[in-house]
């Protein structure tokens, strides 16, 4: 499918959509948009590889929501008609913002679902009928066990984030998810990076899937200046508040490698008079959100966080992403300072290395294939060997405690797959014709 899709009106969306798109001045697509909706609208299955910032949440809502717009079936208690599975909670919210920003004139109902928070108000929501599930994967499997949630009447999946999935050690649970989902269905898989397991679950996901990749062969983000400072452990502190301090700097996010370090990094930037407000696995939810409403507030232009924020901020005009610790993992490098040129715009990323820090430092350039600017006044210090791991986030999200072996009613590996079942033929034959709306893209 050759698309040259130029702008939102091509879609031919329904009249609510179009409408809600002109408020908010959404014109011409990004490419993962111009490449992903078109096919999504007729429903084929999409196996997108696209980094975050790409305008990817629009790219699988509108789809959904010209879907279920145009059906427009009553909404029955349990039991959603789509379910979008993120691995952090402060991306299921953006994510069901921007489904309420989208659908506002719509008749539909979108409900949230994670942990950290009590779940009476969700159990609430599923209970009242909800066409559209925002889930993380901890809290959406708790309340499948209560009996308050069942996908048998799903008709669109979407897995985002996929491979920060497998980083924070969700795929036993994603695979639990897979199998309760009824076989007709379409599916949407979203990953910033390709790694074999995310292949071998995209594999068992999808049916003949629509590939879209907007990301280059060699992982980066070409809008972001890098920049590395050499510098010593204890030197760290002074460059940051130094930086902070210059003319062309916003609003900052800065990254530490653990829960304790930043909080450490927050107690010492808001003694030098800097205001700060901290993000880790260790807040509450509403010590978590108030955190980002101030700094999207602008009431703090500071915000220190751990890589359990690195893929759930979508704020703009943030001017510069700061590796105060550089990360063990390469690819959170890229996910880490993508916080920054969002949308197109341009952002700054600076990166402190210490001697302990100069094996990842070559891991992260060997992954986006090149060399990354050195400050030019800083000296590379004497390697030394890794810091030790410890402090960080606790991977696994909980579910190290459920069981991995068979469960009742589960799926083989090849039943996982998006066969396609006479009894729900009819269904996708309604969405099929929908295609005679956007003879313009097809």
């Amino acid at each position: 499918m050759d698309i040259q899709l130029k702008t939102f009106a091509e879609l031919n969306l329904l009249p609510p959509l179009e409408r809600a798109l002109k408020e908010q001045n959404y014109k011409i697509p990004t490419p993962i948009q111009a490449k992903t909706i078109p096919p999504a609208l007729e429903g084929k299955d999409i196996l997108g590889c696209a980094q975050t910032g790409t305008g990817k949440t629009a790219a699988f809502a509108l789809p959904i929501l010209d879907f279920l717009g145009g059906d427009m079936r009553k909404a029955r208690s349990g039991r959603p008609q789509a379910l979008v599975l993120a691995p952090t909670r402060e991306l299921a919210i953006q994510i069901g913002d921007s489904m309420r920003v989208y659908g506002k004139h719509l008749k539909l109902r979108t409900a949230l679902v994670f942990g950290g928070v009590n779940q009476n108000k969700q159990v609430r929501e599923m209970q009242r009928g909800a066409h559209i599930l925002v889930a993380t994967p901890g809290r959406l499997l708790d309340l499948m066990q209560q009996g308050h949630i069942q996908l048998d009447e799903l008709e669109v999946f979407v897995l985002d984030e996929a491979d920060r999935m497998l980083d924070m050690g969700f795929l036993p649970d994603i695979k639990r998810v897979i199998s309760k989902l009824p076989s007709d269905r379409q599916s949407l898989f979203f990953s910033a990076t390709m790694p074999p397991k995310i292949v071998e679950l995209a594999s068992q996901l999808l049916s003949s899937p629509f590939r879209v990749d907007v990301t280059p062969k060699k992982t980066s983000v070409k809008k972001i200046k890098q920049k590395i400072v050499y510098c010593e452990r204890s030197e760290k502190v002074g460059l940051l508040h130094k930086l902070l301090r210059g003319e062309d700097v916003g609003r900052v996010i800065v990254f530490t490698r653990t829960k304790r370090g930043a909080n450490t990094l927050a107690k010492k930037t808001e003694k030098a008079g800097v205001p700060v407000a901290v993000i880790h696995g260790n807040k509450s939810q509403a010590a978590r959100q108030k955190a980002l409403k101030a700094f999207r507030a602008k009431k703090v232009r500071v915000l220190v966080a751990t890589d359990v924020a690195a893929r759930g901020i979508d704020i703009d005009n943030v001017t510069h992403v700061v590796n105060y610790d550089l990360p063990n993992e390469p690819e959170s490098y890229v996910h880490r300072i993508g916080r920054t040129g969002r949308a197109g715009a341009e952002g700054i990323a600076v990166s402190f290395c210490s001697g302990e820090e100069l094996d990842y430092l070559d891991d992260i350039e060997k992954l986006i294939g090149i060399k990354i600017e050195r400050d030019p006044n800083s000296v590379k210090p004497a390697w030394k060997p890794k810091p030790k791991q410890g402090g960080g986030q606790r991977r696994g999200g909980g579910s190290t405690s459920r069981r991995k072996g068979n469960h009742k009613g589960k799926r083989s590996k090849s039943s996982l797959g998006n066969s396609r079942s006479s009894k729900r033929g009819p269904k996708r034959g309604k969405r099929n014709t929908k295609e005679n709306r956007r003879s313009v893209v097809a």
